[in-house]
This record gives C-alpha cells, sequence and structure tokens, in this order.
C-alpha cells in the first residue's frame, strides 16, 4: 500500500511538472495558380507569388518558475506540389531553428531566426510580409534569417521595445568558395553581423527603425510606420537597403466586411525603378482565406517590365 502512494505521488508530480510544459504543431498551407510575363501558368506552394510559404513547425514551453521560462522553435519549409522540402537556408530547419530564454528582462534567443530588421519591418508593413510584398521585392527585410544569432528584445516599455542581434565572425564567413576540379577553394573572411530594431506601438500608431551591418560593407537602414484609421490603414516608409538601392514605399489597405484590398508601391529612386501591387484577400474563415494578387515588377527605365497574378488559398493551422 505505501508503494502505491509513493507511486501515485510520483506520476502525480510528473503530472505537475508537464502540466507547466508546452509543445504545439503549428504550420501553413499555401497552394496558388501563378501566371508571369513570358511564362507558362503553375501552380506554386512555396514560391515569390503564394501569400506565404507552406510550411510546418514545432514550438514549446516550459515555465522555469520564478517568471522564467524556456522555449524552442523548429521550423520547415515544404512544397505542396510534390511533397519535397523547401528551404531557407543550408539545413532542413532552415526557417527556424532556436531555443530561448524569457522573463521579466525580455527575451534571448539563441541560434537560427528571423532578424530584427524584420520584425522591424513587419511591423508596419500591410501584407503581413507576403512573398510578393513590394517592400520586400524591390528592398528586402534589410536581412531576413541570420543562423548562429544571439539576439535580445526588450520587454515593452510605453509602446516602445528594442531588440538587437549579433552574429559572432567565426559564424559568419563570407566569400568562401569550395575546390573544383580546376579551381582551389577560396577561405573566405569572417565578418560580424549586427541588426536591431526599435519599434514604438501606441493605439493606431506603428513606427519602426530598422539596421543591418556586416563588418567592412555598407549598413542597411529602413524607417517606417502605419496608422489605422479604422477600417483604413495608410503605410510608407523610406527605406535605403545596403548597396545601390534607395527610396520609398507607400501604401493604404481597406476592411469591408470578409474582404481587405491592399495597394502599395515601392519606388527606387537611383534605379527608377517602380514596384506596384493590387491584393485582395477574402476571409473564410480565422484560419483560412483566398487570394487574388496582381504585380507589376519594374525593371527601370531600360529594361523591360514584369508583370504578375496569383490565385490562391492559405490554410493556417
Amino acid at each position: 500500500m505505501k508503494k502505491t502512494l509513493i507511486a501515485l505521488a510520483a506520476v502525480a508530480a510528473t503530472g505537475a511538472a508537464f502540466a507547466q510544459s508546452s509543445v504545439t504543431l503549428y504550420g501553413v498551407a499555401d497552394v496558388a495558380l501563378t501566371k508571369s510575363t513570358d511564362t507558362s501558368a503553375a501552380v506554386m506552394s512555396a514560391g515569390a507569388l503564394n501569400n506565404g510559404t507552406s510550411r510546418w513547425g514545432v514550438r514549446g514551453t516550459e515555465d522555469l518558475g520564478g517568471g522564467l521560462k524556456a522555449g524552442f522553435n523548429f521550423e520547415q519549409g515544404l512544397s505542396l506540389g510534390d511533397g519535397s522540402i523547401s528551404t531557407a537556408g543550408a539545413g532542413d530547419f532552415g526557417r527556424a531553428a532556436w531555443m530561448n530564454l524569457s522573463g521579466g528582462f525580455g527575451d534571448l534567443r539563441l541560434g537560427r531566426s528571423l532578424t530584427p530588421s524584420f520584425y522591424g519591418i513587419a511591423a508596419w508593413e500591410l501584407t503581413g510580409t507576403a512573398n510578393y510584398s513590394v517592400v520586400g521585392s524591390q528592398f528586402g527585410f534589410l536581412n531576413t534569417r541570420s543562423s548562429a544569432q544571439l539576439m535580445y528584445t526588450s520587454p515593452s516599455m510605453a509602446g516602445f521595445s528594442v531588440s538587437f542581434a549579433h552574429v559572432l565572425k567565426g559564424n559568419n564567413v563570407v566569400g568562401a568558395v569550395a575546390a573544383t576540379a580546376t579551381t582551389p577553394a577560396v577561405a573566405g573572411v569572417e565578418r560580424a553581423r549586427n541588426n536591431l530594431n526599435a519599434i514604438y506601438r501606441n493605439g493606431p500608431i506603428v513606427v519602426a527603425f530598422a539596421y543591418d551591418k556586416v563588418q567592412d560593407a555598407e549598413a542597411g537602414k529602413s524607417l517606417g510606420g502605419s496608422y489605422d484609421f479604422g477600417g483604413f490603414k495608410l503605410a510608407g516608409s523610406v527605406m535605403d537597403p545596403s548597396g545601390v538601392a534607395k527610396g520609398f514605399t507607400l501604401g493604404g489597405s481597406t476592411t469591408m466586411g470578409p474582404v481587405t484590398l491592399t495597394l502599395d508601391v515601392a519606388r527606387d529612386t537611383e534605379a527608377k525603378d517602380t514596384d506596384l501591387l493590387v491584393e485582395a484577400k477574402y476571409a473564410l474563415s480565422k484560419r483560412t482565406f483566398t487570394y487574388a494578387a496582381i504585380v507589376r515588377d519594374g525593371k527601370g527605365e531600360d529594361a523591360k517590365n514584369f508583370n504578375h497574378l496569383a490565385l490562391g488559398v492559405r490554410h493556417n493551422f
């Protein structure tokens, strides 16, 4: 009898421990019929004309007590066309592979992850960083993901928060080339990388600054924001990514019942190149919507422009 009570107590204690932890399976199924200038129509699920890349992942947290939590996230892209893995990096879980510690001090994340600059631009971008976003296609998100990243995000203080990430020299080798039958290997150069954002959220107002800098290279910067008037949102930014591109974005989005319409323009003033997006989304439920996107991809004054069309459906689980 005594042994039985001890065993039941052990099971109860184990159950209490499990109650403090959670693991969630999640993902996106996105498929679209796409057509671009000079190309045949195709069904895509992880392409530039999808609203989002089809993917699945697992994430979890454990309550360590005293307000401290440990967590993790592994995420993998996939194709609904043939079931193959769609990578966003060197590894199968190239979309995310990190763990974190969080508490009253903020959040400390280590591993392969989206960057602070991405989160900074995503704070105001109108499409929810859709694959066909003209902000992303024209200027990128300064740097979308980094491997072996050490990232800290502060708590929100009166609507203001900051995130800072650093990649050590030994984890960021630039210019390395593998040997071939005819050419020797190139060792590459180790260069540290810093990336940050500063975001202010207060009611309908969002303002965000984003920054990315690789050692011995030009920094990329952006300053953007949005204002939600209630049923209509206006967003704009000044973009100065690393390299010759430079310009601005301006757009608006309105919601009428289950329908959301978005018009967004991204202008590279250096290349005199304008990208234009018209997007319509129809919510079938809280987790599923259909979408239509028309993208005019400008190529500058002396090059041929391209037009793209996507008709798709996205389900979040």
